[in-house]
């Protein structure tokens, strides 16, 4: 008999550069279609990597209900509010509550969770004070003195990190436990871990998990480049080609619950959350291990938390961001596990680029839309498999799953690797 408080998913949203919604995004994914293309938010023809995903013909006033709200939040903050606003919608959570008695209201609202992973501070929040700072001659009296004349007032809301945290909870009326997670490309999958834990040890009964963000600025792309992470046209994970990884924008979200929870409501059962782990390599805040000893551990911990064996995985979502070095240590670490029985593996970025604290939630929703449709997307920019690779199940054609089971990679810097398993309910 299912555990009672067992954790489960009633609702999905997500949005990117090839899709407003989960179904757009896999559907792009088999079409062989990426988002990547000329970046369009700034002049980038100087710049030494002028791609990016960015969501195209975007009107943030259509993406939140609140328009008054735009002026307290930032682009990655709409798309956190959208990925939330879809998945309550999918899960119909908030209609059921709703139609309570409204002495009962209160207790239901107490009990669910809010957990959100965010890119943290950007670059672009700085972007308000360099007029002044130019005008001001590197004078600081006089930068003081023109300061709140000058920088938008409502500066420091706007560049809270935990907007989408605030704002989710305020507009649905969620006062559960919650959380606020900023830890690269990891954040949105530690945001599901805390609400997976949340549910387990009773902090709360539903719980909200949300990773957005929306990194292609100036700075950061250059930064980025300067490091010897980004490539110049295209990102082609665990190909012979490949030269690094390139951005992408968006959000993704999950409703879920304890199976108790869900039966109490009648609500559809899109999915069920098995077991997460989380390791570090300790090795520096870029540098990773050629063995790729952490993303083993993490993969070892989510089978041991799910009890379930490498032969139970059914298809593999890699991190396969394009860089040489990550790449290659995450093939190395699916052949220890998996050994000569690896399931189907693939990857999600060379469609919509690397969404940094998006990128995990993201890619868990659509993968979980791809083991719904029985298919294990291929990936489109692979033209020869590295021979540092070899063995890794890799196709530009797509293939079907093995099982119902899902192993999502995440990975950031500090050699840090988060890996979720999920079930679809189909």
């Amino acid at each position: 008999m299912p555990d009672a408080r067992s954790v489960v998913i009633t609702g999905m949203g997500a949005l990117c550069a090839v899709g407003r919604t989960p179904d757009e995004m896999l559907a792009a994914l088999g079409d062989g279609r990426s988002g990547l293309g000329p970046i369009r938010g700034w002049d980038a023809s100087a710049w030494p990597t002028r791609v990016a995903a960015e969501i195209p013909d975007l009107d943030l006033r259509k993406l939140v209900k609140d328009r008054k709200l735009l002026k307290l939040i930032r682009r990655t903050d709409v798309f956190g509010l959208n990925a939330a606003a879809q998945a309550l919608d999918a899960s119909g959570l908030i209609e059921w509550r709703d139609a309570l008695p409204a002495d009962a209201m209160p207790a239901v609202n107490d009990r669910i969770g809010l957990y959100v992973g965010s890119g943290g501070s950007l670059c672009e929040d700085q972007y308000d004070y360099f007029p002044l700072i130019s005008e001001s001659d590197n004078q600081l009296s006089a930068f003081g003195e023109q300061l709140s004349a000058t920088v938008n007032p409502m500066w420091l809301l706007r560049s809270l990190p935990n907007n989408v945290l605030c704002h989710v909870g305020i507009l649905h009326g969620l006062k559960g436990a919650n959380a606020c997670i900023t830890n690269h490309g990891v954040s949105g999958m530690l945001a599901i871990f805390e609400a997976t834990e949340g549910l387990r040890t009773g902090e709360a009964d539903r719980a909200v998990a949300v990773g957005h963000d929306a990194p292609i600025a100036p700075q950061n792309v250059l930064y980025y480049h300067r490091m010897g992470l980004f490539s110049r046209d295209a990102l082609r994970p665990f190909d012979a080609a490949r030269n690094g990884s390139l951005f992408g924008e968006g959000a993704g979200a999950l409703v879920l619950e304890t199976r108790a929870a869900a039966s109490e409501r009648g609500a559809p059962v899109v999915g069920e959350v098995l077991g997460g782990g989380y390791a570090s390599e300790a090795t520096g805040l870029a540098a990773i291990r050629d063995d790729g000893d952490g993303v083993e551990r993490a993969i070892r911990a989510a089978l041991d938390d799910a009890g379930l064996a490498p032969n139970d995985v059914g298809m593999v979502v890699a991190h396969g961001n394009g860089t040489r070095a990550s790449d290659a240590s995450e093939a190395a670490a699916f052949a220890r596990v998996f050994g000569s029985s690896m399931p189907p593996v693939t990857g999600f970025k060379w469609s919509f680029g690397h969404l940094l604290a998006a990128a995990g939630a993201v890619e868990v929703v659509v993968a979980l839309r791809a083991l719904h449709a029985g298919v294990v997307p291929g990936i489109a920019t692979l033209d020869t498999l590295d021979p540092a690779c070899a063995g890794l199940t890799v196709s530009r054609a797509a293939k079907r799953p093995r099982s119902d089971v899902g192993l999502v990679i995440s990975r950031g810097f500090g050699g840090t690797t988060a890996a979720l398993l999920v079930r679809a309910q189909r």
